[in-house]
């Protein structure tokens, strides 16, 4: 790896959620003397993930609270920033808008401005999603970094303003800010994914605790990567990647919705039968997430590791063990 880049002090936004927690797991696992350290909320501590607690410095704040910020940075003088905090639910970010675009633009702006307050200039990563690309047409697939923008809800939104303000600071301020637009993740630890969701069902149907899998629409095509792959992505986009740049990062599985579900009927170990519930249908769909990571992958050597069969079969015992 890069020697020039020795990080010694990692920072995760968003440490207690489902990505960060991963993201932490990585670093503890496989990067030498860096500590790391998070913010959580009081109120946002998941008893799911108490056991991955450990090897990591939890700090109490609130990005909304930008004093909070200032004191936690002025403390711990991170080297490197994961910024992954967000309000991230795209199907109930239409019931609740407000809260999820005030929260999502403020924390970001409220970090990067406590860090100009500060004068701390780390390398930051802004995490945000290939939601922002939105509804893509059939000739622009695969997607690339250039691809226009056409958020389609209201987390998209807010996806791509905290993507637009990174690249603000870094062009009024230097901040040392690498963008990156992550697509469809196999992440067993966030129930709201569809394929968690899919999983933990099979889970509770095959303990006998439910009857039938609901489903919602089953017609967009994802492509996946593993969790475990996409956070040490993460990684290798602070060590490797150009500050100023953005980057697309995705797996090598493309596939529908309804054939992953039919993929984890086929290792179940009971019959399925599954069922649309219209509660699950989103008012807008992005129908074709499917990334080109030429750029990232040619500028930081990253390639996936993990098969999708060792996805999804991790992923099911995950939710075998819970239930």
């Amino acid at each position: 790896m890069n020697k020039k880049l020795n990080f010694k002090k990692a920072f995760i936004t968003g440490i207690s959620g489902s990505g960060g927690s991963y993201l932490a797991d990585y670093i503890n696992e496989n990067i030498k003397d860096c500590e790391v350290h998070g913010i959580s909320r009081w109120h946002s501590r998941s008893s799911l993930f108490s056991n991955v607690q450990k090897g990591r410095k939890i700090h109490e704040g609130d990005l909304n609270d930008i004093s909070s910020i200032i004191n936690i940075l002025k403390k711990v003088k991170p080297d490197v920033i994961f910024h992954l905090a967000s309000h991230a639910n795209v199907r109930l970010c239409f019931i609740t808008p407000n809260a999820v675009v005030n929260n999502n633009i403020n924390s970001t702006l409220n970090l990067l401005e406590a860090l100009r307050i500060l004068n701390q200039k780390p390398v930051i990563q802004i995490c945000s999603t290939s939601e922002v690309y939105g509804q893509v047409n059939k000739n622009e697939v695969p997607i690339n970094e250039n691809n226009q923008l056409r958020p389609s809800s209201p987390y998209a939104v807010s996806k791509l303003a905290q993507d637009m303000l990174g690249y603000t600071y870094f062009k009024n301020y230097n901040f040392k800010i690498i963008r990156t637009r992550m697509f469809s993740y196999l992440n067993p630890r966030r129930e709201d994914l569809f394929a968690t969701s899919f999983a933990k069902q099979v889970a509770l149907i095959e303990k006998g605790k439910q009857k039938y899998l609901m489903h919602g629409n089953l017609k967009s095509i994802r492509t996946l990567i593993d969790v475990r792959d996409a956070m040490e992505a993460y990684w290798f986009a602070v060590k490797f990647g150009k500050v100023g740049q953005v980057y697309n990062i995705g797996g090598e599985y493309t596939l529908s919705v309804g054939e992953f579900l039919e993929e984890l009927k086929n290792i179940s170990s009971v019959k399925i039968i599954s069922k649309l519930d219209k509660k699950l249908l989103r008012p807008t769909d992005v129908t074709r997430q499917i990334p080109d990571c030429t750029k990232f992958k040619k500028d930081t050597k990253w390639k996936p590791k993990y098969s999708i069969r060792d996805s999804i079969e991790n992923l099911l015992n995950y939710w075998r063990d819970r239930v």
